[in-house]
């Protein structure tokens, strides 16, 4: 909607991983670099984790984009929620090579393909999204995928990317035989105030605005603060603070401006707690009546519930208590 009136060619601040919109911050080209280290060095495993929107996908595009293509063959799974068999299959799909029916066929076929890109000189890489949600049947398997090797070198290269949850499960005893592979480890950081506001500024600049909207730098510590350096809270915070700014025709995005698309951000979370606050109230208010109702209309009840505190408190004071039959 705001993008003829910026300028833009397309969507500065869409959500879907672009390789094209790829910032690299600090954190960022620590983390491109441990992937080409692991890479290049053959290590067989690399762990990549970070917190949700941190920009974990955005960053295995980009690097995967970036491989030689006459000396590697990639494939990238999203979808982790898969049975052992369906991972083979998945990767030998992507892989390009002839599907098989038993497992065991795959696994042959899987290393034969392997056996023969490694003589031509080019290097496999799978790359697993999401690992976090990887069953421990599956875990199993990709480990026991990465015996595939020469007598000096591995013939697959594996990255396993999720969220920090992943990092934990590694540390499972049942796990120690895969955590103990991963050589490569890194951690994606969240972006400072300098990274966010250049973050905003390439991401602009990509989209065709270059210079046309200016961010200024309150409404920058405004979106930092909301988002935390997340660039997926980045990309949506802008993009409401440029909605917001086109409804009201001004070129230059204010503190008010960006507060105004955040607040249109956050209302729902706001409205949803306030209405479980209103409905939860009355709930307790019933409740409580429906207790006193029950108490009071249940005189035998309340009666047998007096005598069983004078029974008990007898007992504490050492007095015998007879009981009769009537």
């Amino acid at each position: 909607m705001y993008h003829d009136f910026y300028g833009f060619r397309e969507n500065p601040f869409n959500l879907t991983p672009d390789p094209r919109f790829v910032f690299l911050s600090k954190t960022h080209k620590e983390a491109f670099a441990h992937l080409l280290y692991g890479i290049k060095q053959r290590t067989g495993f690399i762990a990549l984790t970070g917190e949700v929107g941190s920009g974990k996908t955005a960053i295995l595009r980009a690097f995967l984009s970036q491989l030689d293509a006459d000396r590697h063959r990639t494939a990238l799974i999203f979808n982790p929620c898969l049975s052992p068999s369906d991972l083979l299959q998945r990767m030998v799909r992507e892989l390009g090579i002839p599907t098989q029916t038993s497992p065991s066929s795959l696994l042959d076929s899987l290393n034969s393909f392997l056996l023969q890109e490694n003589r031509e000189g080019r290097t496999i890489v799978l790359v697993i999204d999401e690992a976090q949600s990887l069953d421990l049947s599956v875990l199993e398997q990709i480990r026991l995928i990465s015996n595939l090797e020469t007598d000096k070198e591995k013939l697959i290269q594996i990255v396993l990317s999720g969220q920090p949850e992943f990092g934990q499960n590694l540390q499972r005893k049942d796990l120690r035989q895969l955590r103990q592979r991963i050589t490569v480890h890194y951690r994606l950081q969240r972006m400072d105030f300098q990274d966010t506001a250049d973050y905003i500024k390439y991401r602009i600049n990509v989209a065709g605005g270059r210079g046309n909207v200016l961010f200024s730098r309150g409404a920058l510590e405004r979106i930092y603060r909301y988002s935390g350096g997340l660039p997926r809270l980045i990309n949506a915070a802008c993009d409401k603070a440029l909605l917001a700014g086109y409804t009201e025709n001004a070129a230059k995005i204010s503190p008010r401006i960006a507060a105004t698309g955040i607040k249109d951000l956050t209302k729902n979370t706001g409205a949803n707690n306030l209405r479980l606050r209103f409905i939860g109230v009355p709930i307790l208010i019933m409740l409580a009546g429906l207790l006193g109702v029950f108490y009071f209309s249940w005189p035998h009840l309340r009666i047998s519930l007096d005598d069983s505190q004078q029974f008990e408190g007898k007992k504490d004071k050492g007095e015998k208590t007879f009981v009769t039959e009537r």
